[in-house]
């Protein structure tokens, strides 16, 4: 083999175990727009095209032609004005590996403007009327993805036909135009034709294209973490649908980091009924625990302020000395401080009758001493079940916990051999009155759904399946 073509081996081996790694690749959050979707799209855009399009300007028309008796005449057509553009119906069809087509039909305009003829003594000069009907358009829609992983989408064809164009003309010698009529037709028709495909370029460009980059590819959620929501892939169209593939994972603001376990792979139920359908895997919301436990912002500290006044036992070697003989000898009298920490990231579990998660805490306890220093006394070993709910709005996905009772054990104590049972109560407490409220509430607060700028969702089904969530909603665009 050649040195050229050596060089070339290293280049294809990367770039197949890149293609192998791609291909094996499970989205963390999936969408689907169904027929149902694509046919709102297409109804709003075709709205917005149909502005434009009554805007287009078209040039003047000028030329000559002979009359047997009077020769050549000058004649012009000018202060084209289109008064009415109207586009009352069009379809739109997803093409399997290839992206959209758009079909506008019986569309038809009315135009207003002046003309004039002129031969040396023989001028006249009026106003006349255009309308345009039987008018058919036709747009490919390529869709695609950048490398940022951002949704594209660029015309891969664009066809206009004019099937009649009739001009009523005013003036005294308005008989002439029925000379010429054929030509200037003709010449609006090829006109017209040329400038309708013309504004659909530049209507997707610059307004459709703008409208896909505000589709988030990351969402900022605090200071520790942020969305990742940028396309796998290109979108894939079939005969019923667009699919997008969409990383769906949370990722450490101040150091990124693959997460260590893959996605599930998702059996996306084939669902018509609403415009839009998500799928949220396991490993978008896994993905939430592994960043926010790495950051340590799992751990809470629980002081005796936290309790309410009326609970009669406090956080303090006193109360506790009730449960441990030994504390109140060694640590007359002080406040205590418990510091509640996952022994490893939290795991959400999805099946189709719930969701839950096991986790399991350390529960360190520290004596405070008379010059604030903290003398450890012991660590309890917390385990239970928490079940979760899972809500979505218009704009945002939001939840909620309800724990289980605890189940305790001693790991390691500093103050002698006691009975962890006997804290059962107090624990369960703790958990449900102080760890839990913390939780929900940030919880409650929600994270953003991966939309565009002024669509919102509504008429909401949610269903749990096996490994992610099912949700399925209609859209509004304001």
């Amino acid at each position: 083999m050649s040195k050229g073509k050596e060089s070339y081996v290293p280049f294809l081996l990367s770039l197949c175990n890149l293609v192998l790694r791609s291909a094996g690749t499970s989205p963390g959050f999936e969408g689907r727009i169904t027929n149902k979707g694509l046919d709102y799209a297409c109804q709003e855009g075709v709205a917005v095209l149909q502005e434009e399009l009554a805007k287009i300007q078209l040039p003047d028309f000028s030329g000559s032609f002979r009359v047997k008796a009077l020769g050549k005449v000058d004649y012009s057509f000018y202060s084209l004005n289109i008064r009415s553009f109207q586009l009352p119906s069009s379809t739109i069809a997803p093409i399997p590996g290839v992206g959209l087509k758009v079909s506008i039909s019986n569309a038809f305009a009315e135009l207003t403007g002046d003309w004039k003829v002129k031969k040396r003594w023989l001028k006249d000069h009026g106003s006349f009327d255009l309308k345009v009907e039987g008018l058919g358009i036709s747009v490919g829609l390529k869709l695609g993805s950048d490398a940022t992983g951002r949704l594209t989408a660029t015309t891969s064809g664009c066809g206009a036909h004019i099937s009649d164009v009739r001009v009523h003309i005013s003036g005294r010698l308005s008989w002439l135009y029925n000379l010429f009529h054929r030509n200037i037709e003709s010449a609006f028709r090829k006109t017209m034709e040329g400038k309708i495909c013309e504004e659909v370029n530049s209507a997707v460009s610059s307004q459709l294209e703008p409208f896909l980059q505000t589709l988030p590819v990351t969402a900022r959620i605090d200071k520790i973490s942020g969305i990742d929501y940028s396309l796998l892939e290109p979108p894939v169209a079939t005969n019923d649908s667009v699919d997008l593939k969409l990383k769906g994972e949370f990722f450490s603001m101040t150091h990124r980091s693959p997460p260590p376990f893959p996605p599930p792979a998702l059996d996306f139920p084939l669902d018509h009924d609403r415009m839009v359908y998500f799928g949220l895997s396991t490993y978008f919301f896994n993905t939430a625990g592994d960043v926010y436990y790495r950051a340590g912002a799992m751990d809470f500290t629980i002081t005796d302020g936290m309790i309410p006044k009326e609970f009669k036992i406090r956080l303090n070697t006193s109360s506790f000395g009730a449960f441990i003989p030994q504390l109140e000898k060694l640590y007359p009298n002080m406040l205590m401080v418990l510091k509640v920490s996952p022994s490893s990231a939290p795991a959400l579990t999805i099946a189709p009758e719930a969701l839950s998660l096991s986790p399991e805490v350390d529960v360190q306890a520290f004596a405070v001493l008379p010059n604030s220093t903290l003398a450890p006394l012991f660590v309890i070993g917390a385990s239970t079940t928490v079940s979760a709910k899972v809500t979505v709005s218009s704009t945002k996905i939001f939840g909620s916990l309800k724990m289980g009772r605890l189940q305790l054990s001693l790991k390691h104590s500093d103050v002698g051999p006691f009975s962890v049972q006997l804290m059962q109560t107090l624990m369960n407490y703790y958990a449900a009155s102080i760890l839990l409220p913390q939780m929900n509430a940030r919880l409650a607060e929600g994270f953003p759904l991966p939309l565009p700028d002024h669509l919102q969702l509504s008429s909401i089904v949610l269903q749990p399946h096996k490994d992610f969530l099912f949700f399925g909603a209609d859209v509004q665009y304001s």
